[in-house]
């Protein structure tokens, strides 16, 4: 079996592949490309698979592509879609096509030396100067009506499953993205595409124009389309939204949890898709995971490798650590090393009252602070109490009645964290006054 085929075949990352494609894989160096849909200035982790593809392609020696959809990010990919996308303008259309190309240049190595390195394209290119008469007499006559409509992604939509019909722009996305193919087939040798199991139709129709209008052989590569252990779609937090590659859009620490927190089963599956480690490191760690699933061995081992594949090796310490303090394994160092996105990404939800620093200049006691001058607790009798019970905490260091709260106590200058117990929380946030 090829290499790259064995590989993505362990790692369950093979759904459908055209016949003659490993022999080719075998041959030679070989282009390949994934299309990637600017319906955002972001990727997120339902992108990583692709790019998955594409970093095992580049490693195994061939030549990868990233094609980003300047003319068909305009009309939106139907596949799997059960209504038609709004469609972009111009101006944030350029916008989303600039966000992701800075962040696939972070995954792909494009070092121009190496006979291997990565290129991206925007199918713009070639498209702004095609007229619709000329596309229609060159292109629509090679692939049948009859074709088009046998697509899943069309006749889910033409036979009412989604209630709704299908506009002629998003018929015409397959002929576009066969297109995209055949372009960079001929112009640039470009043998193999690979995508989602969803984009199959769309991959076979560019093989299809290939050979009718080339007599040539091209190839075409799916992978499954990540599910969950209960069937559900997978890359959404549980409040369903995206989980972005963007730490603006989703901070590292969110995104860190957000792995931590796959069931044992699916942990299982997610480790060989979405890491690079060897097969038998994981096999290894599957039977310590096994041995004492409390630990959570999995779930640690793939939200530190993916974060750090992602974010960086200084923002996944952060982020581990972070994680480290909400669960009361954590040194006093560690929150006040805490920076001030993760500290808010930490502490997200949790009620804040604004604070002059004029107001604590010469000291708050604390039985005062956790009452009436934040609310945080009913009453002063409520503080006493839980100031003898021992849980009251400070920044995460457990304080006495006779404490008094200051200006030096603001984390980052901006912040004190008041703590009753293990999971009550309350932010006084300093203000200029």
């Amino acid at each position: 079996m090829n290499s790259f085929i064995e590989e993505l075949t362990w790692r369950g990352l093979i759904h459908n592949i055209t016949p003659g494609t490993e022999e080719q894989l075998d041959k030679e160096m070989t282009l390949g490309y994934i299309g990637f849909d600017p319906t955002a200035d972001s990727l997120h982790v339902g992108s990583l698979v692709p790019i998955l593809l594409l970093v095992h392609f580049q490693k195994h020696g061939h030549k990868p592509i990233a094609l980003v959809g300047g003319s068909t990010g305009m009309i939106g990919d139907p596949s799997g879609k059960s209504t038609e996308r709004n469609l972009q303008d111009d101006e944030t259309l350029q916008k989303h096509l600039a966000g992701i190309k800075s962040q696939l240049e972070r995954f792909l190595d494009f070092d121009k030396d190496k006979p291997n390195s990565a290129l991206m394209v925007n199918n713009y290119d070639w498209m702004k100067d095609i007229s619709f008469l000329d596309f229609a007499r060159d292109i629509g006559k090679h692939i049948t009506v009859n074709y088009m409509m046998a697509k899943d992604s069309v006749k889910k939509r033409l036979n009412g499953e989604y209630q709704e019909g299908m506009s002629f722009t998003e018929f015409t996305y397959q002929l576009l993205q066969g297109f995209d193919f055949y372009h960079l087939h001929k112009e640039m040798g470009v043998k193999l595409q690979m995508g989602g199991s969803d984009q199959w139709g769309n991959l076979t129709t560019g093989t299809e124009l290939i050979r009718k209008k080339l007599g040539e052989e091209a190839f075409a590569l799916t992978c499954p389309l990540i599910t969950k252990a209960d069937g559900t779609k997978f890359g959404k937090s549980e409040g369903g939204e995206n989980i972005w590659l963007d730490a603006h859009r989703t901070s590292t620490f969110k995104f860190y949890q957000f792995w931590l927190n796959v069931t044992d089963i699916d942990a299982e599956k997610y480790i060989k898709i979405y890491t690079f480690l060897p097969k038998e490191e994981i096999e290894s760690l599957i039977t310590k995971h096994d041995e004492d699933r409390s630990a959570r061995i999995l779930q640690k081992k793939l939200a530190e490798e993916v974060t750090r594949w992602v974010h960086g090796k200084e923002e996944t310490d952060k982020a581990i650590k972070a994680s480290a303090i909400l669960f009361g394994k954590s040194t006093k160092e560690d929150f006040l090393s805490l920076d001030e996105n993760t500290f808010l990404s930490l502490f997200e939800g949790v009620s804040q009252k604004e604070v002059s620093l004029q107001e604590i200049k010469n000291g708050i006691p604390i039985i005062d602070a956790l009452s009436d001058f934040s609310g945080f607790l009913s009453s002063k009798g409520e503080a006493r109490r839980a100031l003898k019970e021992n849980s009251v905490s400070v920044n995460q260091e457990k304080v006495n009645d006779k404490f008094i709260i200051n200006e030096e106590n603001f984390l980052q200058g901006k912040y004190i964290l008041l703590q009753k117990g293990k999971k009550s929380y309350f932010i006084l946030k300093a203000i200029l006054s």
